[in-house]
């Protein structure tokens, strides 16, 4: 409860201007009962991102559990994560100032959704491969560079920088989808 509280008022107030005390008040407790659970508002803040990426996962590993073709797991996958990723930043209200702001800082809380991320990646490669889909020789680096694509993707896919028509977006994703199952090629 104390993390729902603090991540609303984190949205609506942004975290700098947030106090304890505020979050104490909003959620009916004592500071004291805030303290016992979190040392800091840095703790609480990593709460807050570590709760949303936890949905996240779930949501995640949940549609990787589908029945579908590898090829098309992994395309929805990236594109159904980039859109979470958006609408999390997009819910959090101010947080969103704060993501851009302080990347680090939410990078230090999502390290083990990182992890996580990596392990559902590699099992869809892993599944490709299996399935005849996919010829990747090391799915645990494959897994690793896709993940990596993705973060690096985020605040670009965020911002709207990828298209903002239906055909610009259309063309960005034919073309991640070319360089995820075709990659670049040397002509000569």
């Amino acid at each position: 409860m104390l993390v729902d509280v603090a991540r609303q008022l984190f949205a609506r107030m942004g975290i700098d201007h947030t106090t304890m005390n505020d979050i104490a008040q909003a959620s009916q407790k004592g500071r004291r009962t805030l303290y016992t659970y979190f040392k800091s508002k840095e703790d609480i803040f990593r709460a807050v991102v570590e709760s949303e990426l936890e949905k996240l996962n779930r949501a995640l590993r949940d549609f990787a559990a589908q029945k579908l073709p590898a090829d098309e797991k992994l395309i929805t996958f990236i594109y159904l994560r980039l859109d979470a990723v958006k609408a999390i930043v997009f819910q959090n209200g101010t947080l969103r100032a704060k993501f851009f702001r302080d990347i680090w800082r939410v990078a230090k809380a999502r390290k083990k959704f990182d992890l996580q991320e990596i392990e559902v990646i590699q099992s869809i490669l892993e599944e490709g491969v299996r399935e005849g889909a996919f010829a990747v020789p090391d799915t645990g680096i494959t897994a690793l560079t896709i993940h990596y694509a993705l973060k690096g993707l985020e605040v670009p896919y965020i911002r709207g920088f990828t298209g903002t028509t239906e055909a610009e977006r259309a063309s960005h994703k034919e073309n991640i989808m070319h360089l995820i199952f075709n990659g670049i090629k040397i002509t000569k």
